[in-house]
């Protein structure tokens, strides 16, 4: 499947950042302002499937994500991985021998590890549920905005929810399929045994999808921000490049 891809500067190595459930690539927008002149090379931004700008599938599984941004990379190209959410779930699969890329490292965070029951009740619920449409732009954004856990967090008219809604015949809908909920739960233990880069896991203090001590049970290094939640890349971008920045020196 081809991707919409935003890229930026030339050259290695590469940094691909990776975007969470119902999300889009718009959402590093403040990432990306704190990387410029402080990343060297090539900054490759996707949508994934079935998010924002990128074609919709049948199948939404972390392999068919994977096999995606494969697509996106040559295979001698040294790339590094930043990843919110299920994205860090796409990256941890991609980074096994099977998609033939050179991940080195990932930088994972905010990534949901235990579900409950009713966690995949819900999910599939949602899969389940059609298309809804709104009569006006304000009432997809604000549906968008709770779908994607940015509600607070980014204002209506930011360039993540023009890109998380879409107009069609005078009404309007959120961008991602419902069906992209349809994610089996991860199998977290198979996922790092089969990882062959070097993932530092990090979380929130506020987060409350997950915990530090979750995280750790996976990345005994893996790092928690006092006063921060879920989403670190747009409540404390320049936090999170420190960490890239850390990330790349060790």
């Amino acid at each position: 499947m081809q991707l919409h891809c935003e890229q930026s500067g030339e050259g290695g190595p590469v940094l691909l950042l990776l975007h969470g459930m119902a999300g889009n690539g718009a959402v590093w927008q403040p990432l990306l302002g704190q990387l410029r002149g402080r990343w060297p090379g090539r900054i490759v931004v996707p949508d994934l499937r079935g998010h924002g700008r990128s074609p919709q599938g049948r199948h939404y599984g972390y392999g068919q994500h994977a096999a995606d941004v494969s697509e996106l990379l040559d295979e001698a190209e040294h790339v590094t991985v930043v990843a919110h959410s299920m994205g860090a779930v796409v990256a941890v699969a991609a980074a096994s021998a099977s998609y033939g890329l050179s991940i080195d490292s990932i930088l994972g965070f905010g990534v949901k590890m235990v579900f409950t029951d009713a966690d995949v009740e819900k999910a599939r619920s949602l899969s389940r549920v059609p298309v809804r449409w709104f009569e006006n732009r304000r009432e997809a954004a604000d549906r968008f905005l709770r779908l994607s856990g940015l509600a607070g967090l980014v204002s209506d008219d930011s360039e993540a929810v023009q890109v998380g809604v879409r107009e069609e015949n005078g009404r309007w809908r959120i961008a991602a399929d419902p069906r992209t909920f349809s994610a089996p739960v991860p199998d977290f233990e198979n996922l790092f045994r089969s990882c062959k880069a070097r993932v530092r896991l990090a979380c929130g203090s506020e987060d409350r999808m997950v915990g530090i001590e979750q995280l750790r049970c996976f990345d005994p290094g893996a790092i928690e921000l006092p006063g921060l939640g879920h989403n670190l890349h747009v409540q404390a971008p320049q936090a999170l490049a420190e960490l890239i920045d850390r990330m790349e020196r060790s």
